[in-house]
């Protein structure tokens, strides 16, 4: 991941997030409901977050005071024995000593995709600011910027959320849809981008699609295609799926080619 952050660099990127939430990799490792392990990366929280503070301290070593590091983390996984906000905190408190720029408060996974601005009641900031009460309690110990994100897509809310105290807003599914959002909000427009709700009974999977629909948008915009917000979630997940096995297929034949020609480490 260092050297990933390095090549960003080189390439002209500004900054990266490393990512930490959601059920993926480094939330597995934070989680108590899914590291089971038993030896120095398991266990007690400082064991459970070692990896992601060690592959921070790795990223910040390789790349420049000025680039930007950013962490997004889970402030909560909302199930039953697993990382909670209080973990949150104490997470955020290590990475108060290790050069973090930001950190991003999100939460749940693709079981329970919280967010995905997924509220439990139906109140309108509840519903697309989710993390506000969170971001604001983690805001007592982090001495970096927090923002907040999931499912915000009304500029009321927004500003609700900074008036509320959080430093910034995070609106990277909206601006999928409709990249002139904030052009539209300074010219005093309320326009507030939404896709279609999907209602699949499996939770999971239903997660994955709405994911789908929005790296489709992204995908019609690096092609300076206008957004298809309506596009079938079936459509864009099994097109992503596709993309995903070419993709992976075309980097075990470079990391076959590489490792055969005596590159080491290409990683």
């Amino acid at each position: 991941m260092s050297c990933s952050a390095a090549l960003g660099e080189r390439a002209g990127f500004t900054g990266v997030e490393i990512h930490a939430a959601h059920g993926y990799l480094l939330s597995q490792f934070l989680s108590p409901l899914t590291n089971q392990r038993t030896d120095e990366w398991g266990g007690a929280l400082e064991n459970r977050a070692r990896l992601l503070l060690e592959i921070v301290k790795a990223v910040r070593a390789v790349v420049s005071v000025d680039f930007a590091v950013a962490v997004k983390l889970n402030s909560a996984d909302f199930q039953r024995g697993g990382f909670t906000a209080d973990d949150a905190k104490r997470v955020v408190g290590w990475l108060n000593d290790l050069g973090v720029d930001m950190v991003e408060l999100s939460g749940g996974s693709y079981e329970v995709p919280a967010m995905q601005g997924e509220a439990r009641d139906s109140r309108t900031l509840a519903r697309e600011a989710y993390f506000v009460e969170f971001a604001r309690d983690i805001q007592t110990v982090a001495r970096m910027p927090v923002m907040v994100t999931g499912g915000i897509r009304r500029r009321p809310v927004a500003e609700s959320v900074v008036q509320r105290g959080v430093d910034m807003v995070g609106i990277g599914t909206a601006l999928a849809i409709d990249p002139h959002l904030p052009r539209d909000w300074l010219q005093g427009k309320d326009t507030a981008p939404q896709l279609p709700p999907i209602t699949w009974k499996n939770k999971a999977l239903a997660a994955l699609a709405n994911m789908a629909v929005v790296k489709y948008q992204l995908r019609k915009l690096s092609r300076a295609k206008k957004p298809d917000p309506s596009v079938s979630p079936v459509r864009a997940l099994i097109l992503q799926q596709l993309s995903m096995a070419v993709r992976t297929r075309q980097y075990r034949r470079w990391i076959e080619k590489a490792s055969h020609n005596g590159l080491g480490d290409v990683g």
